[in-house]
């Protein structure tokens, strides 16, 4: 419901997109007590939202719209396939897209594709690692629960900031607006992995207030004119980030959508993924090949 309001109010009052998202950032932050409560009661009814699986099923703990919107959930809502060879979905949403990435090229929709190169802000070596890979796009709608979680266990090396515009990514406006993901803010993360290196990228949109990860905290906002670079060390060192699969990594305030990035020859995406497939986390999403050591 404060999704639909404030993009109603996008449309009467012609408010640009970084002035609405920053609207709905501050109204999603704010303590109202029972209007708080009311807004949430709304959209848990309009949306349909799955109270049950929560951590915490009362809306009235939750202080703002935003610390709803970021709920936990039980733990066993979301079981985590424990096969090592197993990858698993990322998020709660639905597949956008998935498949090879052709060359430097991924398939975004019908008519369009977009590179790895613009993508990626031209990260030459990332480039090379998924030249000829496979990819996963999976967009999260404002029902869908907003944590988002490791695919594999994996060792944090990059992370990137790109800004960008925050062009709304839901299904109809992806069909629209070429290169929309290599267009839009976005938070790289390149991670080592049994299955080498991995990338997940949280994209921004319209209306999303915030991006963070659990090891840096809100990376966005504010919303810096320039591309910011953070370094990590191996897993050798004592202070290497190491996620397992299944962990937490990251969370949205307000929807997006999270694109995965795997190399060519390293995993197999399971048979039954299709675009409109509904996800939830810790579900198969690729078999990894580990190669043998000489």
């Amino acid at each position: 419901m404060l999704y639909r309001i404030i993009k109603a109010l996008q449309h009467l009052l012609y408010l640009p997109k970084y002035w609405l998202t920053q609207l709905a950032g501050w109204g999603a932050e704010l303590q109202g007590g029972w209007l708080t409560s009311v807004v949430i009661t709304l959209f848990v009814r309009f949306y349909k939202v799955n109270m049950q699986e929560a951590l915490q099923p009362d809306i009235a703990t939750y202080s703002t719209f935003n610390t709803f919107f970021i709920r936990a959930l039980n733990k066993y809502a979301r079981p985590i396939d424990t096969d090592h060879s197993v990858l698993v979905l990322p998020a709660d949403g639905m597949i956008s897209q998935l498949g090879s990435i052709k060359g430097e090229w991924i398939f975004q929709a019908k008519g369009y594709h977009y590179s790895l190169e613009a993508l990626l802000a031209g990260q030459d070596h990332m480039i090379n690692d998924f030249r000829n890979g496979s990819f996963a796009t999976t967009y999260l709608s404002p029902k869908d629960y907003h944590r988002i979680h490791m695919p594999c266990n994996g060792v944090l090396r990059n992370m990137i900031y790109v800004p960008g515009d925050l062009f709304s990514v839901n299904p109809s406006t992806v069909t629209k607006i070429p290169n929309l993901f290599a267009r839009n803010e976005r938070v790289i993360c390149l991670f080592d992995t049994d299955f080498g290196s991995i990338a997940q990228i949280l994209i921004g949109a319209t209306i999303v207030g915030s991006i963070e990860t659990v090891w840096a905290g809100t990376v966005t906002p504010p919303r810096a004119g320039m591309i910011k670079y953070w370094h990590y060390p191996k897993v050798v060192a004592n202070d290497a980030i190491v996620l397992l699969k299944g962990q937490e990594m990251g969370r949205f305030k307000l929807g997006s959508t999270v694109i995965n990035l795997f190399p060519s020859g390293r995993v197999q995406l399971v048979d039954h993924l299709h675009a409109s497939y509904v996800t939830r986390v810790g579900q198969p999403l690729a078999y990894g090949i580990v190669l043998a050591v000489s």
